[in-house]
C-alpha cells in the first residue's frame, strides 16, 4: 500500500515537472496578451450592470453581431427583467414591457400556420427566442469559410475573463508581422489564444497572440447610439461585450444581493448562537 502511494506521488511530481518545464516553452512560442481591463461597472461583489450601457450593448449586437452570431438562449422578454437593459418598473411584468414587445415585433419568425399547416413568418412576440442567423450548424460554417460562429449566449462564462476576454478580443485586431504566414480565412489578434511558432520563420521573433476566423467586426461609427455617444471601436467593444456578460447571466445582481443578505444573516446568527452558549454553559465548569 504504501509502494503504491509512494509510486502516485513519484509520478504526480514528474507529472508536474514535466508541466512547470514545458511552461517556459509555451511563452516562448508567443502567448496572447495579458487581457485588457474594461472597468466594467458589474465587477465586484456589489457591481451593478448600467442600463444605458446595456441598450448600447444590445444595439451593437442587434446592428452588428446578429448577422452571423446567435443567442438560442435568450427569450425578448430576458431584454425586460429587473435590471436588464429594457426593465420597465410600470410594466406588469416582462413580457408586457412595450419596449421588449416593440423590439421582438421587429424579428421575423419561422412558424407553422394553425390552419394550412404550412411554414410561415410572423412577427415575433416576447415569449419567442432571438432568431438564428442561419438555419442549421451546416449553413451557418459554409457562410464563414468552415467555422460555425459560436452562439453568445453564455459566452462571457463559457470564455475564462469573461467580458474582458470578450472586449480585449474584440479590440485586438493588430496589423500581423509581414512574415506571418496567413491564408485568407485566417485573421491576426493579438489576444487571440494559439501559438504562431509554425507560421513563423525560423529565428524570427514570434507575436503574441494567435488566428482568429472571423475578420474585425466593428469600425468607428458602424452604429449611431441613440444617446449621443461616440460610436468608436473602443466604445461599441465595452458596451457589447457588457450585453453579453448580462445575458451570460440575467439574474447576477439580484444573485449577488442574496448572497450579501445571507452572509448577513449567518453573522448575526453566528452572533447569537455564541450568546446562547455563553449563557447556557455560564455556570458549568468545562
Amino acid at each position: 500500500m504504501q509502494f503504491s502511494i509512494r509510486k502516485t506521488l513519484v509520478a504526480v511530481a514528474a507529472m508536474a515537472g514535466l508541466a512547470l518545464a514545458a511552461s517556459p516553452a509555451l511563452a516562448a512560442g508567443g502567448a496572447a496578451h495579458k487581457l485588457k481591463d474594461g472597468g466594467f461597472s458589474f465587477e465586484g461583489p456589489f457591481g451593478t450592470f448600467d442600463q444605458a450601457q446595456l441598450q448600447r450593448g444590445y444595439k451593437v449586437y442587434r446592428e452588428v453581431c446578429a448577422a452571423c452570431h446567435s443567442m438560442n438562449l435568450m427569450h425578448f422578454r430576458d431584454l425586460g427583467l429587473k435590471g436588464g437593459p429594457f426593465y420597465d418598473e410600470h410594466a406588469e411584468n416582462p413580457a408586457q414591457n412595450r419596449f421588449v414587445r416593440a423590439i421582438a415585433a421587429e424579428f421575423q419568425i419561422a412558424d407553422i400556420d394553425t390552419e394550412t399547416g404550412e411554414a410561415m413568418q410572423r412577427p415575433g412576440i416576447a415569449a419567442d427566442k432571438f432568431p438564428s442567423p442561419y438555419p442549421n450548424v451546416t449553413a451557418g460554417a459554409a457562410a464563414n469559410g468552415g467555422a460555425y460562429p459560436p452562439d453568445l449566449s453564455v459566452m462571457a462564462k463559457a470564455r475564462h475573463g469573461g467580458a474582458d476576454y470578450i472586449y480585449s478580443l474584440l479590440t485586438g485586431y493588430n496589423t500581423p508581422p509581414p512574415y506571418l504566414t496567413m491564408t485568407s480565412t485566417q485573421h491576426y489578434n493579438a489576444y487571440m489564444a494559439g501559438d504562431l511558432t509554425p507560421f513563423v520563420p525560423e529565428g524570427a521573433h514570434v507575436p503574441p497572440g494567435g488566428f482568429i476566423a472571423m475578420p474585425n467586426p466593428l469600425a468607428a461609427g458602424q452604429v449611431t447610439y441613440d444617446d449621443g455617444t461616440n460610436a468608436s471601436v473602443d466604445q461599441m467593444a465595452k458596451d457589447v461585450s457588457a450585453f453579453i456578460a448580462w445575458a451570460s447571466e440575467p439574474h447576477q445582481v439580484e444573485r449577488k444581493q442574496a448572497g450579501f443578505g445571507v452572509l448577513i444573516f449567518l453573522f448575526l446568527f453566528a452572533g447569537v448562537t455564541y450568546m446562547s452558549y455563553r449563557r447556557i454553559w455560564a455556570g458549568v465548569a468545562h
